[in-house]
């Protein structure tokens, strides 16, 4: 077993079922509202907007990576900040019930973060707005809090959810890791949403595996370009395809995967799902190919039920679609 640490966010997923006349008018109402598949960030929410939207469930990209990978078998760990009001959600209660070390879980002043996710009745496709509260806490000063949790990681997962400060921090302290000792954690960036700081945390030393979806891609391709580890690039239905760096964990040829058949009812999530499945296998020494076939069908079977992290696979259903 692996150990993976993700440094990342925790939100309360406010989740609203809804067909394309809503979508449309929810599009044309706000200049910001997401695309299909698409994260954008924002300061707040109207209140009109928000009351639109009736079911609620725990989410965040770093709570579900961990989430993923203690699902696929590693010793996971959640390094973030929750709100004054955790304990109404039950954060810290939801994530150890499945699996995840909560011990550097901090509070901060203020909400928990929360997302307000659109998903279209009929495709599965999500439209997410997230509003950062806590997770805007998250500077350097936190990451060096958690150094040991960083250091002692085989993988160390990160995304674009919280303040680009923080994660930069994060890196180094695996950096200085790799200064002392020669060894340090095997580093893979989630960069979602793909705004301008992305590609300032892309372009760190200690960035091994970058895994963005096509929209993201788009955005930060001169980044990605220049970026000289393995990109992963997840593409949905049409699978996942695999470019090798010049360095780190895979540098021979490209290589593609595709997903199984599945009727999805929500894609939410399943980037994170994926996520947390590759950083689980690389952390147990894992193959990058084997590592990428079984995030790629991980991902696929997490949309075939309703929210993110109550709809991720254990590693024993993924196998059996493997065999």
């Amino acid at each position: 077993m692996g150990s993976v640490a993700s440094f990342g966010s925790v939100n309360v997923d406010h989740v609203r079922y809804c067909d394309s006349e809503w979508l449309e008018d929810a599009a044309a109402a706000y200049a910001w509202f997401p695309e299909p598949g698409e994260t954008v960030a924002v300061e707040s929410v109207p209140a009109s907007f928000a009351e639109a939207f009736h079911e609620t469930f725990l989410g965040g990209k770093g709570a579900n990576q961990a989430v993923a990978a203690a699902s696929a078998g590693a010793d996971a760990s959640f390094l973030g900040a929750v709100g004054v009001d955790a304990g109404e959600h039950a954060v810290r209660e939801q994530l150890a019930s499945r699996g995840v070390d909560v011990s550097g879980v901090e509070e901060a002043p203020g909400p928990t973060g929360a997302a307000y996710v659109a998903v279209a009745e009929g495709t599965g496709e999500n439209h997410i707005a997230i509003v950062a509260g806590a997770n805007g806490w998250m500077d350097r000063a936190a990451a060096r809090r958690h150094a040991e949790s960083l250091r002692s990681a085989d993988c160390v997962v990160v995304q674009n959810e919280l303040p680009a400060d923080a994660l930069l921090g994060a890196l180094d302290v695996v950096a200085r890791q790799h200064e002392e000792t020669g060894t340090r954690p095997v580093v893979v960036y989630d960069p979602s949403p793909a705004d301008e700081h992305a590609a300032r945390v892309l372009a760190h030393e200690c960035v091994d595996v970058v895994t963005p979806n096509d929209g993201e891609y788009a955005r930060l391709r001169g980044a990605i370009e220049a970026f000289d580890g393995v990109v992963v690039r997840t593409r949905g239905a049409d699978g996942v395809t695999v470019t090798p760096g010049t360095r780190g964990l895979w540098t021979s040829e490209a290589f593609e995967r595709r997903p199984p058949a599945v009727e999805p009812v929500d894609t939410t999530g399943a980037g994170d799902v994926f996520a947390g499945f590759l950083v689980a296998e690389l952390a147990r020494g894992g193959a990058m190919p084997h590592a990428v076939e079984l995030a790629t069908v991980a991902g696929a079977l997490s949309t075939t039920t309703e929210g993110v992290q109550t709809a991720v696979p254990d590693r024993d259903r993924v196998r059996d679609h493997l065999a």
